[in-house]
């Protein structure tokens, strides 16, 4: 449930989506039946480490009858993208998906293309550890809103699986959702008013990782090679938005900021050589951070108190 949750936040929200996980546990399964159920044009594309940007952006072609090289578009020119295996593409591929997913267009032949909207990049990705990858760049990580990581299923779950998945059901999706529709649900997420104590609450949060200013804790510096920047901030703002629409609420609370922290910092917070040796991981250092830091400003109110 949180991964689909989390999906359908990153959708409201009009963010891109990086699903990482090792194989078989239905990261393409889970995207591909997202598109289903949406009125809208789908390509998926398989990361290779022979794929070429033109393999993505599409290529010129000459037509002899006219004499004219004419645009032919590629599979990235569609509403829904899923990057299978994103990190199995080299970096001339990556580059090329970056101008897409932040300028929605592609540029060929010395002219913009723009893309239609909506426009979604939903990922997967192996753990870098394996064999036969290519860590993606900062900058590309930074695109995307979330980092979901797909952890493997519970007893209970698992279960389930092996009843559904060992008896020929084929589960019927409908199309629920068309373009049009969803840029108009994402409007209303733009919609919902945040309080200046939980816009001050992300900050909070988003500065105590930047280990060159005052606000970050002891911990951070020693932990930290890198914080995260406003970008983070942003779609931290953005995502409880997306939260609070989907229960049902026309205000964002510190709970919806405190649901999303976690996919939204875990790859725009790098650890350095000593939280690697003590074996602290990026979801370590956010616990901490959710937990150390205060909902309210208490400094402020500390201040206010005393004037």
């Amino acid at each position: 449930r949180p991964m689909v949750e989390r999906i359908l936040i990153g959708f409201l929200c009009g963010g891109h989506i990086l699903l990482e996980g090792v194989p078989g546990l239905a990261k393409t399964l889970t995207v591909s039946s997202l598109a289903r159920i949406i009125q809208a044009s789908f390509h998926r594309i398989q990361f290779t480490p022979d794929l070429l940007p033109a393999d993505l952006t599409g290529t010129l072609i000459y037509e002899q009858s006219s004499g004219e090289f004419v645009a032919r578009k590629g599979p990235v020119f569609a509403n829904l993208i899923l990057a299978d295996e994103i990190n199995r593409a080299p970096a001339k591929v990556q580059s090329a998906l970056l101008e897409a997913m932040q300028e929605r267009q592609v540029t060929a032949g010395g002219k913009k293309h723009e893309l239609d909207e909506p426009f979604f990049v939903l990922a997967t990705q192996n753990p870098i550890e394996q064999e036969g990858t290519y860590p993606l760049p900062e900058a590309q990580l930074d695109r995307f809103m979330f980092n979901i990581l797909v952890d493997y299923p519970t007893e209970d779950e698992e279960v389930e699986i092996m009843k559904r998945t060992t008896v020929g059901l084929d589960a019927e999706v409908e199309e629920i959702l068309n373009g049009e529709e969803i840029r108009g649900l994402q409007e209303i997420v733009r919609k919902v008013p945040v309080a200046d104590e939980v816009i001050r609450y992300v900050l909070r949060l988003t500065r105590a990782t930047r280990i060159s200013k005052d606000e970050a804790p002891e911990y951070m510096k020693g932990w930290l090679a890198w914080g995260a920047g406003p970008r983070a901030s942003q779609y931290l703002i953005l995502g409880a938005k997306a939260r609070a629409v989907l229960y049902g609420r026309n205000h964002v609370s510190a709970e919806d900021v405190q649901a999303v922290a976690y996919p939204v910092l875990r790859h725009r917070i790098l650890t350095n050589f000593s939280a690697e040796a003590e074996g602290v991981s990026p979801e370590t250092i956010i616990d901490r951070l959710v937990e150390e830091t205060p909902v309210h400003d208490t400094g402020a109110a500390g201040a206010a108190a005393s004037g």
